[in-house]
């Protein structure tokens, strides 16, 4: 088992001794939970009792992570719904079905690296409609519920390419920084209820997504030659200096998640393994 890997089940192991995060059946929407920084945040919700919806575009995806959830949380509390969440009409049904939720994760999103003067105006409508108004859609239709019952967490899955955009992909970039925008302006409309509204930044992630992009970007390159010279040329302020495994950022985001960090509100919390040269 890689060192990262070990060191982060002992630290699973030490927190269930030692902490309860206060989930048991609370009702989660993880969207774009099939695979990735999204089924990891499905599982550690589902690891501390919450019952969680899972969401993918095929039924197929949404099984296999279902099953895939219950092998390593066998008692876990799970829904499922199948659907875009990037169409409008889609979000109206899911909200039929599920009419409220007491966490709202907004995780779905896609990426493509693709020079700037190759980006065509479908292309950033594509991507501002999957990343940015996928959560928008949600968070309109559930937030008013939290309000009415003063309780409530709605988390953006942002990037610290939201911040230090990306020259790769300035397209997928501008969606990051329109979430945190978003993020912070309804954590202001929450001020003095039980409701809070933050954005997690993951850095470089060792994902479904990002492998897909290390294949158009590594000209076939080994994956541990290509990870040793993108953190030298392209991410050089990493202090990690290794990608971050799916699960050390739902860390983050499950604890986010609870009714522990309830001071936390409006805030752009990284977990980029330090790219962002900022120390606040």
């Amino acid at each position: 088992m890689p060192p990262a890997r070990r060191r982060l089940g002992e630290f699973e192991s030490a927190r269930k001794r030692i902490m309860d995060l206060q989930l048991t059946d609370k009702l989660a929407l993880v969207t774009g939970s099939t695979k990735g920084i999204g089924l990891a945040i499905a599982s550690g919700l589902a690891r501390e009792g919450a019952r969680v919806i899972i969401n993918g575009r095929s039924e197929a995806s949404v099984n296999e992570a279902l099953a895939n959830i219950r092998q390593d949380v066998p008692d876990a509390k799970l829904e499922s719904f199948t659907g875009d969440l990037s169409s409008a009409v889609t979000t109206d049904a899911l909200v039929e079905l599920f009419p409220a939720v007491d966490i709202l994760v907004n995780n779905l999103g896609i990426a493509e690296p693709k020079p700037f003067e190759q980006i065509p105006d479908e292309d950033w409508r594509r991507l501002f409609e999957v990343n940015v108004l996928s959560g928008v859609r949600l968070s309109r239709a559930y937030l008013p519920k939290m309000k009415q019952q003063n309780s409530g967490r709605i988390i953006f899955i942002s990037s610290e390419s939201g911040v230090q955009i990306p020259a790769e992909m300035i397209h997928y970039g501008m969606t990051k920084t329109a979430q945190l925008a978003v993020s912070r302006g309804l954590a202001e409309t929450c001020a003095g209820t039980g409701v809070t509204v933050n954005a997690v930044l993951p850095g470089p992630t060792h994902s479904d997504g990002l492998d897909k992009a290390v294949k158009q970007m590594s000209s076939g390159k080994p994956f541990a030659e290509f990870e040793k010279e993108f953190f030298a040329n392209v991410r050089p302020s990493s202090l990690l200096k290794r990608l971050a495994t799916t699960e050390e950022v739902a860390n983050l985001v499950v604890y986010v998640c609870s009714p522990l960090s309830s001071a936390t509100n409006g805030a752009a919390l990284r977990v980029d393994g330090g790219v962002i040269r900022a120390c606040f």
